[in-house]
C-alpha cells in the first residue's frame, strides 16, 4: 500500500505473511514495475527488516507497482500479488495519508485488541484521531466501531459475537477532514479459547514482583515483546526482562506509582495471535508489595499471642503460640530488658514442635511487675511479641493468684463447693441453700446470724447441703447470715448479706410469687355491701402495688369505695351498693417487673345475688345492733357475809329502752323492804339490804324490747359470821370473783 508519494519517491508498506514456515522472518524483498516498461527491477539487493520501504529514483507522472517475498533461515519465499498502480505524484493534499500495520492482537471469544501505525503523511495539520471501521466476513457493509474519534493508536474492541469473523480498518483524521483508509485487516475469527495464556503476575522467592508470560506452543525463533500501555517497550530503567525458553518475565525493580498500567506482551513470528495483557492496578500493587516485604523479611506466624493464665495452686501461666518451629529455633526471654531464663520460681518452657512458649511463675509478687518479650527466630524469619504486667492489669492479677492460693488451700479441707444463696419458695418461704464438699463423718457445720448461732437451720452429711428455712419473712430476718464448716484439715465459712440490695431482691421475689399466686376474684355480700376479694400466698405493701378499675376507669378510695389488703388478701369493699356499680372489676397486681391482671363481672345475677345477701346482713346487723342487751358489770360469781349490803350494778343497752326485770332462781324478784332496783340512764342496780343464808342463790337481770331480749347471770353466796368465804370456782369460762363486801 502507498503510505506517502513525493516527486521521485514512494513509500511501500506490506502485509507479513500469513504462514512464516516455522522460522524468525530475516527481512523482505522488494520489487518494482513500472507501467512503461516491461519487466520487474529488483529495490533491494540486502532483505529490508520492516514492512515500510521507500523506493526511490522514480519518474515522476509514472505509474507503478509493487510486490514483496519474505525470507526466512530456509529461503525467500514466494512472491505477493502485484499491488495496484500507484502514480508517482508529490501528495500535497492536506488530509492525512492511511494508517498503516494494522493488526489484531489478544484476540478472545467475544474481544480483541487493535493496533496501528499513525500515517507517515499528516497532510495540512497534526492528527486529531482516529476512526475504526469494521465489517462482518460476507458483508459489504462498513459500520463505526466507536461514535466518536480514537485518540491513540490502540483500541480494545468488546461486545463481539463468537465463531464470527470481522475485518478492520483505520482513518486517520486532521483539522482538513478524514483522510486515506488503511488497508483492511485479514478476517479475524473470534472464538474462545481456553487453553489461551494469560499474564500470571505474582512474588518470586527473592520477594521480586513480576509479570509473566508463557507461550509453550511458539516456534523457538520467536521473540517475546513486551509494552507498556501500548506506548512501547517498558522503562529499561524500572523493569528487567528475563526470557528462559518459552517464557518471559518483567521484573519490576523498584515497584512504585509509575508502575501502574498496562503491560502487554506478543510472541512473534507465530503463525496465529499469541499475545496477552494485564492491568496492573495500585490496589494489587500494594498486595503484591506487601507479599513481597514478608517474603523479604520472613516472620515467624503468630496464632496466639500473649495469654495469662491462673492455675489450680495460684501459680501464674503467660504463654503464646506460633506456627511449627525447627529444631534450630531460638528464643530469648527478655524480662525488663534483661535477658532471663529457668529458675525455681520462674519455669521457662520452648517446644518448638508445638510453637509453645511458657512461663510458670511460682508465688507471683511485685518481683515479676514488667514487660516480658519473647524474641524468636527460626533460619531469616523472626518475630517479637511482647506482654506488659503493669499498673492496674498487674494488680489484678496479683489479687487472682493470691485468691486462687488461698482457694486451693481452702479446698484442702471442708469448703463450699454452691455458697450461700436464697430461693423463694412457691409457699412464699425464703430458703436460704449452700453445699459443702471434701467432708468426712468428723466435719462439724454450724449457721449463724448476725454472729449468733442458730438452732434452726439443717445440714445434711449425707449430701453436704446446708438448708435454713424462713417462714415468713420480715424486717426482724434482715442481717448477715453466716455457715460454717470445719474439722482437723481446716475450715470454710460462706455469708449471705442479707441487707440493701439482696434484702429487696428477695421481697420483690416474694411479691411476684405473690403476684402469681392470687386466686380468681370472688364476689360477698357484706353488712356494709359488696365485697370483691382475691387470696394471695403473700401481700407487702412496700413491694407490691394494687389497683382496682371499673369499667376500664382506675378507682380511688372514699366514701362509696374502699380498697384494702392483708398479709393473704386483697380486697375492694363497694358500700351501699347501687345500680351504677354494676360492671366489670379488674385488680391489678404489680410486683417488681411483673403484673398480674383479674377481672369479674359484676352484674346480672352475680349483682343481684350479691345485693340481697348485703340487705339480709344489713338487717341482721340493725336487729343485733339495737336488740335488749346486758353489756357489762355482773360478775359470775360473789360472796359476802350475813346482816351486809349486796350492790349489783350492770349495763344495758337496746333501742327502744328494754323492759327490766330480775329473777332469783327462775323465780321473778319483788322489790319489797330489803330489795330495791334503781335505773339510772343504762345502769341498772340491784341491793339486798342485811342479807342472809335466804338470799344465796342465783340471780338474772332480764332485759328485753321488740328486737329480743337477754339475760344477764350471777350466783350470790352468803356465809354466817365466823366462817370463811367459800370461794366459789368460775364456771362458764368467767374468771373467780373476790367477796363482795
Amino acid at each position: 500500500m502507498l503510505l506517502n508519494c513525493g516527486k521521485n519517491d514512494m513509500v511501500i508498506g506490506w502485509k507479513p505473511p500469513k504462514h512464516r514456515g516455522g522460522g524468525k522472518i530475516l527481512g523482505y524483498f522488494l520489487d518494482q514495475h513500472d507501467s512503461e516498461e516491461l519487466d520487474w527491477h529488483p529495490v533491494n539487493q540486502q532483505p529490508i527488516p520492516t514492512r515500510v520501504c521507500k523506493v526511490s529514483n522514480l519518474c515522476e507522472g509514472h505509474f507503478y507497482e509493487f510486490r514483496a517475498r519474505a525470507a526466512n533461515w530456509a529461503g525467500v519465499g514466494e512472491l505477493s500479488a502485484p499491488s495496484s498502480l500507484f502514480e508517482c505524484k508529490e501528495w500535497t493534499m492536506p488530509q492525512p495519508g492511511p494508517p498503516y500495520d494494522v493488526q489484531a492482537f489478544e484476540v478472545r471469544a467475544t474481544s480483541l485488541m487493535l493496533k496501528w501505525e499513525p500515517p507517515l503523511y499528516t497532510g495540512a495539520g497534526p492528527i486529531t484521531g482516529y476512526r475504526i471501521s469494521v465489517q462482518e466476513e460476507g458483508s459489504e457493509q462498513w459500520k463505526p466501531v466507536t461514535p466518536d474519534l480514537i485518540s491513540g493508536t490502540h483500541l480494545r474492541i468488546s461486545d463481539l459475537q463468537p465463531g464470527k469473523s470481522y475485518v478492520f480498518q483505520v482513518q486517520a483524521v486532521n483539522s482538513a477532514g478524514p483522510g486515506q483508509l488503511s488497508m483492511p485487516t485479514d478476517p479475524i475469527l473470534l472464538e474462545d479459547k481456553p487453553d489461551a495464556r494469560e499474564i500470571k503476575v505474582g512474588v518470586d522467592e527473592e520477594g521480586f514482583i513480576y509479570l509473566a508470560f508463557e507461550a509453550p506452543e511458539a516456534p523457538d525463533s520467536a521473540e517475546f515483546q513486551w509494552s507498556k500501555d501500548y506506548k512501547g517497550p517498558p522503562d529499561p530503567q524500572r523493569v528487567k526482562i528475563e526470557e528462559k525458553a518459552n517464557r518471559s518475565k518483567v521484573i519490576l525493580k523498584e515497584p512504585g506509582l509509575e508502575d501502574l498500567g498496562t503491560y502487554s506482551v506478543v510472541v512473534t513470528d507465530a503463525d496465529e495471535d499469541i499475545s496477552a495483557s494485564h492491568t496492573l492496578t495500585e490496589e494489587e500493587l500494594d498486595k503484591l508489595k506487601k507479599l513481597s516485604h514478608e517474603i523479604r523479611n520472613p516472620t515467624i506466624k503468630l496464632i496466639s499471642g500473649w495469654n495469662v493464665d491462673i492455675l489450680e495452686q495460684g501459680d501464674v501461666r503467660l504463654w503464646l503460640e506460633v506456627e511449627k518451629l525447627s529444631p534450630a529455633a531460638e528464643l530469648h526471654l527478655i524480662f525488663n530488658e534483661k535477658e532471663i531464663f529457668s529458675s525455681p520460681n520462674r519455669k521457662i518452657n520452648f517446644v518448638r514442635e508445638k510453637g509453645l512458649v511458657e512461663v510458670i511463675i511460682q508465688n507471683l509478687s511485685e518481683d515479676d511487675k514488667g514487660s516480658y518479650t519473647a524474641q524468636l527466630q527460626d533460619g531469616k524469619a523472626k518475630n517479637q511479641i511482647t506482654l506488659a504486667l503493669v499498673d492496674d492489669d498487674f494488680d489484678k492479677l496479683l489479687r487472682k493468684a493470691e485468691a486462687k492460693r488461698r482457694d486451693w488451700k481452702r479446698k484442702q479441707g471442708p469448703y463450699f463447693e454452691e455458697p450461700l444463696q436464697w430461693k423463694v419458695t412457691e409457699d412464699c418461704q425464703v430458703l436460704l441453700t449452700c453445699k459443702a464438699t471434701n467432708t468426712k463423718k468428723e466435719t462439724h457445720f454450724q449457721w449463724f446470724f448476725q454472729k449468733r448461732e442458730t438452732p434452726d437451720g439443717q445440714y445434711d452429711p449425707e449430701t453436704g447441703v446446708g438448708t435454713l428455712c424462713i417462714e415468713e419473712l420480715s424486717k426482724e430476718d434482715k442481717g448477715i447470715y453466716r455457715a460454717t464448716v470445719s474439722d482437723n484439715r481446716g475450715e470454710d465459712d460462706t455469708i449471705l448479706d442479707l441487707t440493701g440490695e439482696a434484702l429487696d431482691a428477695i421481697f420483690t421475689e416474694l411479691g411476684r410469687i405473690g403476684a402469681l399466686s392470687a386466686t380468681p376474684l370472688k364476689i360477698q355480700g357484706t353488712e356494709e355491701g359488696i365485697r370483691i376479694f382475691s387470696k394471695v400466698k403473700y401481700f407487702d405493701i412496700q413491694y407490691m402495688k394494687t389497683t382496682w378499675f371499673h369499667k376500664e376507669k382506675r378507682l380511688e378510695s372514699g366514701d362509696h369505695i374502699r380498697a384494702g389488703t392483708t398479709l393473704d388478701e386483697i380486697w375492694l369493699h363497694i358500700l351501699d351498693p347501687k345500680d351504677s356499680d354494676k360492671g366489670k372489676y379488674t385488680l391489678e397486681i404489680a410486683a417488681g417487673k411483673a403484673t398480674r391482671q383479674l377481672s369479674t363481672d359484676l352484674s346480672g345475677q352475680a349483682f343481684d345475688d350479691a345485693l340481697a345477701e348485703h340487705q339480709r346482713l344489713k338487717a341482721l346487723a340493725i336487729i343485733e345492733k339495737n336488740r335488749a342487751k346486758v353489756v357489762r358489770g355482773l360478775p359470775d360469781v360473789a360472796t359476802i357475809m350475813e346482816d351486809k349490803t349486796l350492790c349489783l350494778t350492770c349495763v344495758i343497752s337496746g333501742d327502744p329502752t328494754p323492759e327490766i326485770s330480775w329473777i332469783k332462781n327462775d323465780q321473778p324478784v319483788t322489790f319489797l323492804d330489803r330489795y330495791r332496783m334503781e335505773v339510772r340512764g343504762s345502769e341498772v342496780t340491784i341491793t339486798i339490804e342485811r342479807v342472809n343464808s335466804e338470799d344465796s342463790g342465783r340471780y338474772g337481770v332480764f332485759v328485753k324490747n321488740k328486737y329480743g331480749s337477754e339475760t344477764g347471770q350471777v350466783t350470790i353466796s352468803v356465809f354466817k359470821h365466823g366462817e370463811e368465804a367459800k370461794v366459789l370456782k368460775k364456771t362458764r369460762g368467767h374468771a373467780e370473783a373476790p367477796p363482795v363486801v
